[in-house]
């Protein structure tokens, strides 16, 4: 692959988020953790001036980009004439993605640091679509997402992604390789789909529990999850609830979940709506 080198310039804005890279190298390693997916349609969110793009597309990736910077996607327009018709205007929070793609895909891009955790959530909403997730974002939220049970940095991310996806922290990117350079430094990871079909819970209240209980992480889980419980608070007898929500695993977190359910349950059963 060649060396890309933008002819103009965008310029960078804060509103958006917006850091350029402009290290080659960084960009080939990128598009690189999609390797295995050649064939697959590739989403690329934020392209910017293409950076990472021109190494996916001389890879051979099936590519569409989303970009809402209008400056950005003028540029594309002109210097990458063979995504013709692949390039939306639009945001991405915002993408109808089972009308962009009926099947499988892949996602992929330089994310928004002020969004990358909303990205996140938008792809797990489309978990059984998306065998595969990876990227660059700030550091801090990399290492939240790869990080394992008993870490300060594992939390809400942490347990509702790698209930589904296999999170790998792959590379540190220094903040000197961007324009203009962010305050922190970046990091690249990937999300591979695993083989879970089914958290056996309810997964409304998977992602409820998980949420209430890092919400008030220095409590013990007895006290935290009193705003789901309420009065039944005194039924948490399991071992589980003296511990604080960063010593769980998922399936810890799963048990807790059915537990949680049952004691609703009986509940309601209890006492019926009058």
């Amino acid at each position: 692959m060649s060396a890309y080198k933008p002819t103009q310039k965008v310029k960078p804005k804060k509103s958006l988020g917006q850091h350029f890279l402009k290290d080659n190298d960084i960009a080939f390693r990128i598009a690189a953790t999609l390797d295995d997916y050649k064939g697959m349609p590739i989403l690329e969110i934020g392209p910017g001036m293409g950076m990472l793009t021109r190494p996916l597309l001389d890879s051979g990736h099936d590519l569409t980009v989303v970009e809402l910077d209008v400056e950005s996607v003028a540029y594309l327009s002109v210097h990458f004439p063979e995504l013709q018709g692949r390039i939306l205007g639009e945001d991405f929070l915002k993408c109808d993605l089972s009308k962009l793609f009926p099947g499988k895909f892949c996602v992929i891009g330089n994310y928004p640091y002020n969004i990358s955790s909303q990205i996140f959530f938008r792809v797990l909403d489309y978990k059984n679509s998306i065998p595969c997730c990876s990227g660059m974002i700030q550091k801090e939220v990399a290492e939240r997402l790869a990080s394992p049970p008993g870490s300060k940095a594992y939390g809400i991310l942490s347990v509702l992604l790698q209930a589904w996806y296999d999170v790998e922290y792959l590379f540190t990117v220094s903040e000197h390789v961007f324009d203009p350079p962010p305050k922190v430094k970046s990091a690249v990871i990937r999300m591979t789909r695993n083989n879970v079909t089914s958290l056996r819970c309810d997964e409304k209240l998977f992602k409820r529990v998980v949420k209430t209980a890092f919400n008030q992480r220095r409590k013990t889980l007895r006290n935290s999850l009193k705003p789901i419980v309420g009065d039944a608070v005194s039924k948490l007898t399991d071992e589980l609830y003296n511990r604080r929500p960063e010593q769980l695993s998922v399936a810890e977190f799963i048990a807790l979940t059915q537990q949680i359910d049952a004691i609703l349950q009986e509940n309601n059963n209890n006492n019926p709506a009058q």
